[in-house]
């Protein structure tokens, strides 16, 4: 990442007596100089691909969220897992669309992100990612493109299960098991729907191909593994040669654009089905609250 300017920024409008808030000094200082530069940017800028841009190199790491006994707003841009790297980009997309830059206003659109109705708790976290989509659906954040006479020739019926099911590989469940049952309600509601997918033998560079999928679209790859709806996600970008795959990447170890097109990326991963396509709404004008009902702690 380019280097980083300190300087010294004032937070207004906060309430700080919850202590829900984990950061440190260097993540406010990156997110308030990303959305600074931010400003400076010609209008018809594709936010999505410029932050995506702005943490390309930075370490992947995997459980960045399950690191505290109880559940709180992380604030990580120093460690990132696909979901969390797609979580800041949009967070930080969200607030520059809306002349926000504070960091303040950077971690209320996190938490609106990353939680059912902005709820910071471990069940209300949005860990399916076809719950993520419908709860920033609701607030006018994303959409996913379904079109049905397109290239999106395949249906995902899901059967949903694998949390309440492995409930060991997830420290917070583990340590409180009264919470599986929470995670199997929202489980219940995910498993029998359907939404249509790109098959990944079926992704070409093609006019059909560009106009269903925009650069900085989400890409959510389907699954075969057992009990989930997806399996990693990133954003598109397209190239000369087809598309490809802005994302945090476990192969790479950190955040990459990859090299290979996004087809030949999949066909190295036998478990992958497919993609679905999630777009973020540019016009999306979300009234943040004033009154943030957690507060900070480093």
């Amino acid at each position: 990442m380019k280097r980083i300017l300190l300087f010294v920024f004032g937070l207004t409008c906060m309430t700080l007596s919850a202590q829900n808030i984990q950061y440190t000094k260097m993540d406010s200082i990156v997110v308030m100089k990303l959305l600074q530069d931010a400003l400076k940017l010609d209008k018809d800028n594709n936010l999505i691909i410029h932050f995506s841009h702005q943490l390309l190199d930075i370490p992947y790491v995997a459980k960045t969220l399950e690191v505290n006994k109880s559940e709180q707003l992380i604030v990580n841009l120093r460690q990132l897992d696909c979901t969390t790297f797609v979580e800041n980009v949009m967070a930080l997309t969200l607030c520059a669309n809306n002349g926000k830059t504070s960091f303040e206003d950077f971690c209320k659109y996190l938490r609106l992100i990353r939680y059912r109705k902005g709820v910071v708790s471990y069940p209300t976290r949005l860990h399916y990612f076809t719950e993520w989509i419908e709860d920033n659906t609701q607030m006018n954040f994303v959409k996913e493109i379904q079109q049905p006479d397109s290239v999106f020739t395949q249906v995902q019926t899901l059967a949903i299960n694998f949390m309440s099911t492995h409930s060991n590989l997830y420290p917070m469940l583990a340590d409180n098991p009264l919470m599986i049952k929470d995670i199997e309600i929202t489980e219940e509601n995910l498993t029998g729907r359907q939404f249509r997918y790109i098959p990944k033998e079926e992704i070409s560079n093609t006019d059909a191909m560009r106009n269903a999928i925009q650069d900085g679209d989400i890409i959510a790859i389907t699954t075969k593994k057992k009990g989930l709806d997806t399996s990693h996600i990133g954003f598109a970008i397209w190239h000369l040669d087809g598309l490809h795959l802005i994302n945090a990447s476990q192969i790479h170890k950190k955040v990459v654009e990859e090299p290979m097109t996004l087809y030949d990326y999949m066909q190295k991963h036998p478990s992958q089905k497919g993609i679905r396509i999630v777009r973020w709404i540019k016009d999306s004008t979300y009234s943040l609250p004033c009154v943030f009902d957690v507060g900070f702690r480093n």
